[in-house]
């Protein structure tokens, strides 16, 4: 049987922990809801170093906090405390909220029986945290953005392939013989290019429109050159010839 228990609670451990490494604060409030005072018997002061113990950032609701802490409320656990006394007994129980209010933990209850406010409530939180101490939290959140980051840098550069091979099936041209040359056409199929042979081998003479020029290969790549308002302009040909 207590195996089974053991088991159960380590079982529970690693949940809670998988459930916590996602987030990167812990808000404590200043003051509990069944105390009358901020930080009344230091029991806000205790939970706050407790979760600082256990590796969170952990801030009041009152105090300085870096930009993020206050742009994004569910990158934050809300830390609060339970009361469940009666008239023999202190009883306090920890719970953990993430932003929408669903519970990701509940701490064993803490109890104890001496008369003394003070001490009696510092015991029985200090017995409610003991509970959480098996828990091995080491935020994971920056991994998961820059994992996000990374997949969403891949999509794009498949994006950017894929538009780019897109670009250059689209602006792929293909040569059919013509007298004394070729006429060079688009997917539509359209003519862009007529081209005309010359004793000079990979130099043509090219008409584009209105425009008249040659068709020259440098590096085994295809060019129309051409003047226009008495300036050179050259601009790249994908073909095959």
């Amino acid at each position: 049987m207590k195996k089974i228990t053991f088991l159960l609670l380590l079982v529970t451990s690693i949940g809670f922990a998988q459930d916590l490494n996602q987030y990167k604060y812990v808000l404590v409030p200043a003051k509990f809801s069944f105390l009358k005072e901020k930080n009344q018997y230091n029991l806000n002061l205790l939970s706050k170093m407790y979760m600082q113990q256990f590796g969170f950032e952990t801030y009041f609701d009152n105090d300085e906090a870096p930009n993020d802490f206050f742009e994004n409320n569910c990158n934050k656990i809300y830390f609060d405390v339970l009361e469940n006394n009666n008239m023999f007994s202190t009883k306090l129980t920890v719970v953990l909220k993430d932003c929408k209010g669903k519970v990701l933990f509940t701490s064993k209850e803490g109890s104890n029986k001496e008369k003394e406010y003070k001490t009696a409530y510092n015991l029985a939180l200090r017995e409610a945290f003991n509970s959480m101490k098996t828990i091995q939290y080491k935020y994971a959140g920056d991994k998961v953005v820059e994992e996000n980051k990374v997949v969403q840098e891949t999509k794009i550069e498949v994006q950017n392939q894929s538009l780019n091979s897109e670009n250059l099936v689209s602006s792929q041209l293909f040569a059919q013989p013509i007298t004394n040359g070729f006429q060079l056409i688009n997917a539509e199929p359209k003519v862009i290019y007529k081209i005309y042979k010359t004793s000079v081998k990979d130099l043509y003479l090219a008409a584009k429109g209105n425009l008249q020029g040659v068709l020259i290969s440098k590096n085994n790549e295809w060019f129309f050159e051409y003047y226009q308002n008495e300036k050179l302009l050259s601009e790249k040909v994908e073909v095959k010839l």
